[in-house]
């Protein structure tokens, strides 16, 4: 059987205070801002993306950092937790660090014989680093923190679901996942070859409240998909099984397709080319506003209404 989805590609989240956010995960976690660009459907607002040096499929998070956005609410039809993985030898760095910070954080726990620990960003954004030795990505190292205890990219999401069939149908039947372990009511799926950034844990919870939307809240998360004939492919399945399937969408970076899962996360398949060397080089990347052609000649109004980005 064709490959069609490789694991994660993206997590986009929306975010209050632009600059506090691009302090947290630049410097706080040492992801590199790998673009600094709008948001295609609302230009007076930042779309800015995090992830290793070049910004590889399945170390990608983004913004929209809105400014005086209320807080969401963690819940039932919501992705949760976003779990990055570091090197099982970087936990005692990595609580020195967040305490150093003055981050609070829960654990170390234990889940799947892995150890994590969990922590909220500013804006309430649910994170969890993954302590693991199965990831030979190499992370981005910012100056502060050494290459070898760097982020290396996604190890998992989590899916807080009241019912959970339908999604887990979804998950096997239509985006080439395999169950690999479950653990008090929480199921884990791979795809691809497996291993870090290539998981999504689906989480019963049928006494959780229902998710609200605001400052830390997952938007949506994108699949990985080889090119725009596999995207094609998967979005002819998924309106043969009744899902309600965008046009392909251009975003510059990558082409996307969305649609809702049946417990209400925005879901979205997006290509891993032509990726974020296609309009600045591997050593200039997020230095600059890159804006999408439509709004070039809008360009020095947007830069005059968007905030000024310090990067440290």
């Amino acid at each position: 059987m064709e490959t069609l989805i490789n694991g994660l590609h993206h997590v986009t989240t929306l975010a209050g205070d632009t600059q506090r956010n691009v302090d947290y995960y630049t410097d706080i976690l040492g992801l590199r801002l790998v673009k600094k660009t709008v948001n295609f459907d609302a230009p007076d607002v930042y779309h800015l993306y995090y992830g290793n040096e070049t910004g590889s499929p399945g170390t990608i998070l983004t913004f929209f950092p809105y400014g005086n956005l209320p807080r969401g609410r963690k819940g039932v039809g919501q992705l949760t937790y976003t779990a990055f993985s570091v090197a099982v030898n970087s936990l005692r760095f990595w609580m020195d660090r967040l305490h150093e910070r003055n981050i609070s954080y829960a654990g170390p726990y234990k889940r799947f014989d892995e150890s994590y620990l969990r922590f909220d960003d500013f804006d309430g954004m649910g994170i969890e680093l993954v302590f693991t030795n199965d990831d030979s990505r190499t992370g981005w190292s910012n100056g502060h923190i050494p290459v070898e205890f760097a982020v290396r990219g996604f190890h998992t999401v989590t899916l807080n679901q009241q019912n959970p069939d339908r999604t887990i149908q979804l998950l096997t039947e239509n985006l080439q996942h395999t169950l690999v372990g479950e653990e008090e009511g929480r199921f884990r799926f791979k795809a691809g070859i497996g291993g870090s950034g290539n998981y999504v844990d689906v989480l019963h919870s049928p006494n959780d409240v229902r998710a609200l939307q605001g400052a830390g809240s997952v938007h949506h998360v994108a699949f990985s998909t080889n090119s725009d004939e596999t995207q094609l492919l998967i979005q002819q399945q998924l309106t043969e099984s009744g899902y309600q399937v965008t046009p392909v969408q251009d975003r510059n970076y990558f082409n996307s397709i969305y649609f809702r899962e049946p417990g209400g996360i925005l879901f979205e398949v997006a290509t891993n080319p032509p990726g974020f060397t296609v309009d600045e080089p591997i050593s200039d990347l997020g230095k600059s506003l890159k804006l999408p052609a439509q709004y070039e000649s809008r360009r020095a109004k947007i830069e005059t209404e968007l905030p000024e980005i310090m990067l440290k």
